[in-house]
């Protein structure tokens, strides 16, 4: 619509005739409405654009992602691991359409939006009543990339059945309670409530505990439940590895690749995540919000990707008397900078998201360490990146949170970051939600993935996972002569004949152990006939 058009619709809306025979004072009001009406048309034509091209950045970031899970698993799963992040933006719409954003926002904005905090939200089921559905696209952005995180984490090992009803169930109950808590303005947490919590509320500008913190602790859950691959931590007789099996891609040429490709459209992604949370774009002090967030949005990962490979190379040097610069410690740090900036990108200074980026390149190699450690399997490191990040990026929000930052995006200041002002209530702000994100996290998708285990649907059978995902549910297939994906040193062992007549796999099925004995001794063989070679 033109500008033209637009004066005229607002003129017709108004009924403003011809304003000759009014005396002047009425004149200039009629021509004041039709101005306010003008001004206010084109201002949520550019805020509805602007929500656009953010919502089209965010949900690029899914090819992100899936280059990323593409790189770090074997041949043999790569398809599943394609479809599952596929799958994840289903979900996601369809979960988020029917009650997600009901839960997360219903009853937030228009009449009796200020009725006082609820715990969830209780209308607006399927968009009805819904008058800027662009929001619902934005927000439904940032459902698809809270659940994708898990994709990575649960590659190569778990079930088709199991993942699609966890993408459907986060996106449409278990993060929009989240969202509502933290961002809506009715929620208990909120920063932009009427009365925040202890005058403060929980400040989470875009997402480093509501979308990476929540996913991440899903992550871990999964994981710790489903299992390590096998041959990560334990052999094919379920005895302890000495030094964990690294289980590398299937092409460190090609890996490398796509995983540099993938960590670059993720932060160009990123700024519509972070600077898109800004939601407007025409309000005043707008501007400076969304700049100050795009700086920082490019400060925290250069300087986190710079922390994470030169900490890397001197904890190298240490051990083994050579440094090296790892590209997986440099893309990881990469992300944790951007993940740990997402939550307070719009209240820190430039200088303080640098000090953030710093800080997270090294907590992500500690966090990864640990992880290991513990015996926990997380094929992309998504854990370290999202949950650990998530956690600094919201805690360096209590102690760096500038004054005039903070009056400038919630319209209060009064508890600035513990440096500026000495005061520690934003940082028991920061912990309670926090807690409370972890609480109900943890006491919902616990339950339910102890469910799908109990069900058999969630980890994959011993032979199905040797085989590979692919072969077994999209019917690819793998063990061709010319085919190492099984890996450089089987875990269990393989009798190939030359003349290529047969192939017996025998393994310990651990498809439906614990966590505490993954490896039980019921046995399973696999068969597999080969043609002969030619002139046999």
């Amino acid at each position: 619509m033109t500008s033209t058009n637009v004066y005229e619709s607002c003129k017709s809306a108004l009924s403003i005739g011809d304003t000759s025979n009014l005396s002047l004072e009425e004149a200039l009001n009629r021509h004041q409405q039709l101005l306010e009406c003008t001004v206010t048309s084109n201002a949520v034509s550019i805020n509805s654009f602007f929500l656009i091209f953010a919502s089209a950045l965010v949900f690029f970031m899914q090819a992100g992602f899936a280059m990323l899970c593409a790189g770090c698993v074997q041949k043999k799963n790569i398809q599943n691991t394609m479809l599952k992040n596929l799958l994840d933006v289903c979900g996601a719409a369809l979960g988020f359409y029917s009650v997600g954003y009901a839960f997360a926002y219903g009853g937030s904005f228009g009449e009796g939006s200020d009725s006082g905090k609820t715990f969830i939200g209780t209308s607006n089921f399927f968009l009805s009543g819904v008058d800027d559905v662009m929001f619902w696209v934005f927000q439904f952005a940032f459902s698809a990339s809270c659940a994708t995180i898990v994709a990575g984490t649960l590659a190569e090992r778990c079930q088709m059945t199991a993942y699609v009803i966890y993408s459907i169930v986060l996106t449409s109950f278990v993060y929009p309670v989240v969202v509502h808590s933290i961002w809506s303005p009715q929620g208990f947490l909120s920063a932009h409530a009427s009365s925040p919590l202890w005058g403060s509320g929980f400040v989470d500008f875009a997402g480093s505990t509501v979308v990476h913190f929540t996913g991440g602790l899903t992550a871990l859950i999964a994981a710790y439940m489903l299992g390590p691959r096998r041959g990560r931590f334990y052999d094919d007789r379920g005895k302890l590895l000495i030094t964990p099996n690294p289980m590398p891609g299937h092409s460190s040429a090609l890996q490398a690749f796509v995983q540099v490709l993938g960590v670059f459209i993720l932060w160009f992604g990123w700024y519509g995540f972070n600077v898109g949370s800004a939601v407007s774009i025409t309000g005043p002090g707008q501007p400076g919000i969304m700049s100050l967030a795009a700086v920082n949005t490019t400060l925290s990962p250069a300087s986190a990707c710079l922390s994470a490979i030169i900490v890397n190379y001197f904890l190298a040097e240490r051990k083994r008397g050579e440094g090296e610069f790892s590209l997986k410690a440099s893309l990881n740090g990469c992300l944790s900078g951007l993940v740990a900036i997402t939550g307070p990108c719009a209240v820190v200074e430039p200088w303080a998201a640098i000090i953030i980026g710093l800080l997270a390149g090294p907590i992500y190699l500690v966090s990864s360490e640990a992880l290991v450690r513990a015996r926990i399997d997380d094929a992309v490191d998504a854990v370290p990146v999202h949950l650990c990040s998530g956690i600094f990026g919201s805690i360096a929000v209590a102690f760096l949170a500038s004054p005039s930052r903070l009056e400038l995006v919630y319209g209060h200041s009064d508890h600035a970051g513990l440096f500026y002002s000495g005061d520690a209530t934003l940082l028991a702000a920061q912990v309670c939600g926090i807690l409370f994100v972890f609480a109900w996290v943890a006491s919902l998708m616990t339950p339910f993935f102890l469910l799908m285990n109990k069900l058999g649907w969630f980890r994959t059978d011993a032979i199905t996972e040797i085989t590979g995902l692919d072969q077994s549910y999209h019917g690819a297939e793998h063990l061709d002569a010319d085919d190492h994906s099984l890996g450089p040193k089987p875990i269990s062992p393989f009798q190939r004949t030359i003349a290529g007549s047969h192939v017996r796999v025998s393994v310990l099925d651990n498809s439906n152990s614990d966590h505490g004995s993954r490896y039980n001794t019921r046995p399973s063989t696999l068969d597999v006939s080969e043609p002969a070679a030619d002139g046999a």
